[in-house]
């Protein structure tokens, strides 16, 4: 697999978090309420940071050749 292929990958990859994290804040800010509230907001939001710190990554590291 070509590195440029990987980097592909990867940002789908933190997509998917951030996609997931969208969720997991709508369920804990309207649909959950108590200990599963904070849990899914944590998750969420550590999800969130997670797929920024991501992105940065692939986009600081520049192109492929």
């Amino acid at each position: 697999m070509t590195p440029a292929l990987q980097k592909m990958w990867i940002s789908f990859i933190a997509m998917g978090f951030m996609a997931i994290s969208i969720f997991l804040i709508y369920i804990s800010r309207y649909k959950s309420k108590g200990f599963w509230r904070g849990l899914s907001a944590i998750i969420a939001y550590i999800l969130m940071i997670l797929a920024g710190l991501i992105i940065i990554i692939v986009v600081l590291s520049g192109p492929t050749t």
